[in-house]
C-alpha cells in the first residue's frame, strides 16, 4: 500500500458534515466517489478532523492508501508528456476535473506522504477562524453563509478578556457535547479576537485537538462576554463547573472554518502517531 496525502478545501453549506452517511451528501463521499472514477475502485479517506455539517474549512488535511493498481491509475502520465516531480501530483487536478466548475469541494493538493504520516494521529494541533457580523460590521449578503449575525455590538477587548483566560490544559466538558468514553480534556493553545479589514469579529482558535462543537461553544461564552451579559471571569467559572450550561449560546456551523492542521517534522511523524493512539487507548 502507498499512502498518499490529500490537501482539501470546501464551503460546507450544502453538506451535512464530513463523514460518509448513506443516502447524505457529505464531503468524504463527494471525495471518495471522485477518486473512484478516477482510480477505478473504493479509495477510503482519513481525515485530520471530522467537521460537522455547515462547517467550512481551507486546510483540511485526509491521508488514503492505495493498492499497486491504485496508484498505477492515480499516477498515469500527463497527455503533454511532462513528468511531475511527485507522481501523484497531477491526481489533484484530474480530482478537479470530477467536481466540475465552480464546485463546491476542491482537492488543492495531493503528494507522496512521508513516512509514518497518518493525517489524523500524526496531527499535532488544528487551527479554526470563527466568523461573526455585529452592528458595527453591518450584514453583508455575500457573507450570509460564511459568518454568524449578533444583533449587538460586540466589545472585542473584553472579548479577548475572557479567550486569554481559557487558553491551556483543561477539562472543557462545559464547552463540549458530550460523547460516551470521550475525553474532554484539551489544551488549547491559542484564542484571540480581532477585527478584520472589513470589521468583521474574527476568532483564531488552536489546540491539540477539539471535542465535539468545542470552538462554537467557546466562541459564543465569548460572544456572550462580548454582548455584556458575561463577565470575562465567568468563563473560567462556568468550564471549571464542568457542566452544559445555558448561560451562552452554542453559535452556528456557517460562521466556522477549519484553516490549519500542523503537523511535526517528517522524521517525527511516525512517533507523534503512536503516542497519540496510546493516549487515545488509555482514554
Amino acid at each position: 500500500m502507498r499512502r498518499i496525502r490529500l490537501d482539501i478545501a470546501y464551503d460546507g453549506t450544502n453538506f451535512r458534515g464530513w463523514a460518509r452517511q448513506p443516502t447524505l451528501r457529505t464531503v468524504q463521499g463527494t471525495i471518495e466517489a471522485a477518486l473512484e472514477r478516477v482510480i477505478g475502485s473504493h479509495v477510503h479517506l482519513t481525515v485530520a478532523g471530522r467537521t460537522d455539517a455547515g462547517v467550512h474549512a481551507t486546510g483540511q488535511v485526509a491521508h488514503a492508501d492505495l493498492t499497486d493498481a491504485q496508484w498505477a491509475r492515480a499516477t498515469q502520465v500527463r497527455r503533454d508528456g511532462i513528468v511531475p516531480g511527485d507522481p501523484v501530483d497531477p491526481l489533484a487536478r484530474r480530482l478537479t476535473g470530477v467536481f466540475g466548475q465552480y464546485a463546491d469541494v476542491a482537492v488543492s493538493r495531493t503528494s507522496t506522504a512521508p513516512e509514518g504520516f497518518d493525517a489524523r494521529f500524526s496531527a499535532t494541533w488544528r487551527r479554526y477562524e470563527y466568523r461573526i457580523a455585529d452592528l458595527v460590521t453591518g450584514y453583508d449578503p455575500l457573507e450570509r453563509l460564511h459568518a454568524t449575525t449578533v444583533k449587538a455590538a460586540l466589545d472585542v477587548d473584553a472579548m479577548n478578556d475572557a479567550a486569554s483566560r481559557l487558553i491551556g490544559l483543561h477539562d472543557f466538558a462545559a464547552y463540549c457535547k458530550p460523547r460516551p468514553e470521550a475525553t474532554t480534556i484539551r489544551t488549547l493553545l491559542d484564542f484571540a479576537w480581532r477585527r478584520d479589514e472589513r470589521r468583521m469579529v474574527v476568532a483564531n482558535v488552536r489546540a491539540d485537538a477539539f471535542c465535539h462543537s468545542m470552538v462554537r461553544a467557546l466562541v459564543g461564552a465569548c460572544t456572550a462576554v462580548g454582548e455584556g451579559r458575561l463577565a470575562p471571569e465567568d468563563v473560567v467559572t462556568l468550564r471549571d463547573a464542568g457542566e452544559r450550561t445555558s448561560e451562552f449560546k452554542v453559535l452556528a456551523a456557517r460562521g466556522l472554518t477549519l484553516t490549519e492542521v500542523g503537523y511535526p517534522a517528517d522524521e517525527l511523524l511516525a512517533a507523534r502517531a503512536e503516542q497519540t493512539r496510546n493516549r487515545r487507548d488509555a482514554e
